[in-house]
C-alpha cells in the first residue's frame, strides 16, 4: 500500500477513514458530504440487502418504489415531522438551467416551479398520502410495504458510510386496522434487525425503546438497536417506529372498520441504511485493515496460486481450479488471483487489507504433498490443510470465524458496560474509558439535556424487559435526586 493504516490508539477517526479507503470500499465523490460507493463496498451493501430482504419477504412483506421527489406541502402536514426535518431537506425549486450570456449556467428564471419539491429524506408523507387512495375497507389491510432506495439529508459534519448528505437504505411503511397489530408489527422489525445484526454481522446489539427527545419525528415510539464501537462510542444501528395515527390523520387516511365505522389507520415504520457497513468495520476491523463476517462477505475465500516457472504454474492452476470448483460446489464464494505483474507477498497484504475470512496459499510443492497453505485473518494465525476433504474444512471454519467475531465483539462490550450510581463516576467513566452505562434516570427531559450538555452522553435506549433485570428495580437518578423507574443506558454516540 502507499501509506500505512493509522492504528487505532492513535487516531480512531482516521484510522476509520484508512480503513474505508485502503479496503476500496468507498471514495469522496466531487458534491461534498456525498460518497462513492466503490465495487468491494457495494458488494457488502448488496449482501446486506439480499438477506435483509429475505428476511422481510419472510415476514410478509412486500418490495414498492415511490418517487423521489415529495411536494413540499406534504412534509408540512404533520407537525412533529416537518419539525424533524425542516433543516435537512434539500429543495428544487426550478425545472431547467440557461446559460446567460453575462452570468453563465443559470436556474432559468421562466422554469420556477408552481410548488417547490423537497428531494427524499424519508418517504413516510408521500406513502401516507397513497396510502389514503388505497385504503378504504378492514379487506385493504395491512399494508405491508418496504422500499430500498436512496435519501438525502442535508448533513453538515460528515463521515464516509457514517453519515453522508446521500445514502442508500430501505425504508418499510405499513397500515394496519388496530394498534396492538401496529405494536407487534413495530417490535417484530426491531427482532429482525437484531437477528440481522448477531447472526450475519456478528455484532452484538441492545434492544430497547428511545426516551422522547431521541425520539423519529411523528413517531409514538421509536425503538433501536444500539452497538458498541471499538472506541467506546455507541451507534444506532437500526430503528423501528411505531407511528400511531399521526400520519393517517395527517393524511385522512381512513378505513371502513368490521363494524362499518370509519377510523383512522394505524403505522409504522423502520429502516437501516448503509450506516451498517460503517458499524461493520468499527466493530470488527483492525490496525491492519477490513476484518469481514463470513456471512457477508462478498468473498469468503482468495486462492493465490504461487509458481515461477510455466510447468509448474500448469499444474498449480490446474489444482487452484479444481479447488475452486469444490469450494464453489459446497456454496463457498472463492476467487482465484493468478493476475501477473503482482508478488504472492503484495497480494497476501491485499486481501488482508480488504479483509477476506481465508486465504489460502498454493505452490508446487503444495500440489505434490496435498496440501494447501491456510490463513484465517481473523487471528492472522497460519496452518497447512489437508488438500483431502478441504471444503468441509473451509466450511466448519467460516462459522469458527463468524462465531468467533461475534464472540469477540461480545466479550468487548460486556467488558465495558458498567453500572454507575453517582454522577462524578459517570462522568469520569465516560472521559477515561467510554463505553455503555447503566444508571439510574429521572425520565425528565431537562435531567436528559442535563447530562447532554455536560458530558456529551445520552440516552441510547431504554432497554427491552429482560436485557438487565436488575435494572428494572427503582431507585434514585444521581443527577437530578428525583425517584427514578429503572436504569437507562447511556453513551456518547455517533
Amino acid at each position: 500500500m502507499a501509506d500505512a493504516i493509522t492504528p487505532r490508539q492513535n487516531d480512531y477517526s482516521q484510522w476509520y477513514l484508512d480503513v474505508v479507503r485502503h479496503a476500496k470500499l468507498a471514495d469522496y465523490s466531487p458534491v461534498r458530504g456525498c460518497m462513492i460507493i466503490r465495487p468491494t463496498g457495494y458488494a457488502l451493501w448488496e449482501n446486506m440487502q439480499r438477506a435483509l430482504d429475505d428476511m422481510f419477504k419472510a415476514t410478509g412483506h412486500e418490495n414498492v418504489y415511490f418517487p423521489l421527489f415529495i411536494p413540499q406541502s406534504f412534509m408540512a402536514r404533520e407537525a412533529e415531522h416537518v419539525e424533524g426535518f425542516a433543516k435537512e431537506c434539500a429543495v428544487i425549486t426550478h425545472s431547467r438551467l440557461k446559460l446567460d450570456p453575462e452570468l453563465g449556467l443559470i436556474a432559468d428564471p421562466d422554469s420556477k416551479l408552481d410548488e417547490n419539491l423537497v428531494v427524499r429524506p424519508t418517504s413516510e408523507t408521500i406513502m401516507w398520502d397513497t396510502y389514503a387512495k388505497w385504503i378504504q375497507s378492514w379487506r385493504d389491510l395491512p399494508l405491508k410495504y418496504n422500499q430500498w432506495a436512496n435519501v438525502v439529508r442535508w448533513e453538515m459534519r460528515t463521515r464516509l458510510f457514517l453519515r453522508t448528505m446521500e445514502f442508500l437504505w430501505q425504508e418499510g411503511h405499513t397500515a394496519h386496522a388496530t394498534r396492538d397489530e401496529a405494536v407487534a408489527e413495530t417490535l417484530q422489525m426491531l427482532n429482525v434487525y437484531a437477528t440481522f445484526a448477531e447472526e450475519w454481522m456478528a455484532m452484538p446489539v441492545i434492544k430497547g425503546v428511545k426516551s422522547a427527545s431521541e425520539r423519529f419525528a411523528g413517531a409514538v415510539d421509536t425503538y433501536c438497536i444500539e452497538a458498541l464501537m471499538q472506541d467506546g462510542k455507541a451507534l444506532q444501528a437500526g430503528t423501528s417506529h411505531f407511528l400511531g395515527q399521526n400520519f393517517a390523520k395527517a393524511f385522512d387516511c381512513q378505513f371502513q372498520n368490521r363494524d362499518n365505522e370509519l377510523e383512522y389507520v394505524w403505522a409504522t415504520s423502520w429502516g437501516v441504511s448503509t450506516r451498517l457497513i460503517g458499524a461493520l468495520i468499527m466493530v470488527h476491523s483492525d490496525d491492519q485493515g477490513l476484518v469481514l463476517p463470513p456471512r457477508l462477505a462478498p468473498t469468503q475465500v482468495v486462492l493465490i496460486p504461487i509458481h515461477r516457472s510455466e510447468e509448474d504454474r500448469k499444474a498449480v492452476v490446474e489444482e487452484a481450479q479444481a479447488i475452486r470448483e469444490e469450494l464453489q460446489a459446497a456454496g463457498i464464494r472463492i476467487r482465484i488471483d493468478d493476475r501477473e505483474g503482482y508478488r504472492p507477498g503484495w497480494k497476501f497484504n491485499e486481501y488482508e487489507v480488504q479483509g477476506v475470512p481465508i486465504r489460502l496459499a498454493l505452490g508446487p510443492r503444495d500440489v505434490s504433498n496435498g496440501t494447501v497453505e491456510l490463513a484465517r485473518r481473523d487471528t492472522r494465525e497460519k496452518s497447512s490443510a489437508s488438500r483431502e476433504g478441504l471444503a468441509e474444512h473451509i466450511v466448519t471454519l467460516l462459522d469458527a470465524i463468524q462465531s468467533g467475531l461475534y464472540d469477540r465483539a461480545l466479550a468487548y462490550r460486556e467488558a465495558n458496560t458498567r453500572v454507575v450510581d453517582d454522577y462524578d463516576t459517570f462522568k469520569r467513566v465516560l472521559d477515561e474509558e467510554g463505553g455503555f452505562i447503566r444508571m439510574h434516570w429521572d425520565g425528565t427531559p431537562e435531567t436528559e439535556a442535563r447530562i447532554k450538555e455536560e458530558t456529551k452522553a445520552t440516552v441510547r435506549c431504554i432497554p427491552v424487559e429482560g436485557t438487565w433485570p436488575d435494572d428494572e428495580v427503582p431507585g434514585v437518578d444521581p443527577v437530578s435526586g428525583a425517584p427514578s423507574e429503572r436504569r437507562v443506558l447511556f453513551a456518547r454516540a455517533y
